[in-house]
């Protein structure tokens, strides 16, 4: 695994810090961004942190979500949304580009010399799975924390994210103590918080937050509880995956079909105004 490491700076230092500690206690929340322009605006409208969406970086570059993206295409999302924002930035690096925890570690490498604070790693080895073994996902986990120390970053925050809510893995009422397992051993293997998308029961989230030794991230959206239900439930960060993404694909729609088909403007009445946008470059 031979790749250039680029020396931390004292900004990318301070911005991993800073995430760390929005973990420490409380609920923040992380909409998620799939290019430069998307990121700036949620920085702008006063975000903690950004988180990128990998199903949305899949889509603006012309492919489909699912572990379809190469390392550099997803690399290179990061870069450029890293050095247009001064908030910290955590990479959704899907599996790891790679099964092998070599892989793993070659993408944590990369993914911090892009700028990136924080990761996730999911243990899907497929969209729908199957999932890594809880060993195996664990070695994968280990590998990423290496790689973070050996890119001169401990302070990375790993987001481990285990698929089994979200494509249903398993019976049902085995479902509850997979995840448990798998957070005892993704947090001895080195990871910071377990995301676990698909769930969203409030009292099986109580109970997951007062058993898993790693504070519980969860992904919302329209339909879910409120973030002041899920703080009360004890989780601790909330994002939104491709759903700011959809819903700026929404508009695109139904302005374009206003337009072809009334030949109106209301769908654009409410856009955020030219020199808004331009200067959220023009001014760094």
């Amino acid at each position: 695994m031979a790749q250039d490491i680029q020396p931390i700076t004292d900004r990318q230092r301070t911005a991993a810090a800073a995430f760390r500690a929005l973990h420490e206690q409380g609920i923040f929340v992380l909409p998620n961004a799939w290019d430069a322009v998307s990121a700036a605006v949620i920085a702008r409208a006063g975000a903690p942190a950004i988180a990128t969406t990998s199903a949305g970086v899949a889509w603006s570059l012309g492919t489909g979500d699912g572990q379809q993206l190469t390392r550099d295409d997803s690399i290179g999302v990061i870069r450029r949304i890293a050095a247009v924002v001064d908030v910290p930035v955590t990479a959704d690096v899907e599996g790891g580009y790679g099964p092998a925890p070599e892989d793993v570690a070659a993408t944590i490498l990369a993914a911090v010399s892009a700028g990136a604070v924080g990761v996730n790693l999911e243990d899907s080895t497929a969209p729908g799975g199957p999932l890594f073994d809880t060993a195996a996902q664990a070695d994968r986990l280990r590998a990423a924390r290496e790689a973070a120390q050996q890119a001169g970053l401990p302070e990375l925050v790993i987001n481990a994210r285990t698929d089994v809510y979200l494509f249903g893995i398993g019976a049902r009422e085995g479902r509850f103590d997979d995840v448990l397992t798998r957070a005892a051993a993704y947090a001895e293997a080195g990871a910071d918080s377990l995301f676990v998308p698909g769930l969203l029961d409030l009292p099986t989230l109580v109970d997951l937050v007062a058993k898993s030794p790693l504070p519980i991230n969860v992904m919302a959206g329209a339909g879910a509880p409120s973030v002041a239900e899920l703080a009360a439930a004890g989780v601790r960060r909330v994002s939104v995956g491709s759903a700011v993404a959809q819903a700026a694909f929404k508009l695109a729609e139904t302005a374009t079909i206003e337009l072809l088909e009334h030949g109106t403007y209301t769908a654009l009445e409410n856009a955020l105004d030219y020199g808004s946008v331009q200067g959220l470059f023009t001014q760094r």
